[in-house]
């Protein structure tokens, strides 16, 4: 009876971090929603703020975090048009699991390099 406990206690915490990364996963993801919440709303300027991100990718990524309501894409109504990226109140709640992976990246490389 124990050992079942012990499977459910683990798939109760693996399937909503399964979930957490089903949202959040690859490489991208998490530095667009930095890029946008330091400040970038224009595309070029959240591609310009991201090393090696492609035109291609950074526009896919930024439909998914749309999709997941994190981010809102504003287009202004003007000649030409603008189009503008805005992070959704929701967004703040990755807060403290980006700091939280910064603290830990930090830690992680000294640990490695030592």
């Amino acid at each position: 009876m124990a050992q079942k406990k012990i499977h459910c206690d683990c798939l109760d915490t693996i399937k909503p971090v399964r979930d957490t990364l089903d949202v959040i996963n690859g490489k991208w993801k998490i530095p667009i929603i930095i890029s946008v919440g330091v400040g970038n709303e224009r595309f070029t300027d959240i591609q310009e703020s991201i090393p090696g991100i492609t035109p291609k990718v950074l526009a896919k990524e930024l439909k998914d975090l749309e999709q997941h309501k994190l981010l809102k894409r504003i287009i202004i109504d003007d000649y030409p048009i603008k189009i503008s990226y805005k992070l959704e109140p929701y967004a703040d709640t990755l807060t403290p699991l980006i700091y939280a992976m910064k603290d830990w990246g930090i830690n992680h490389k000294r640990k490695v390099t030592e």
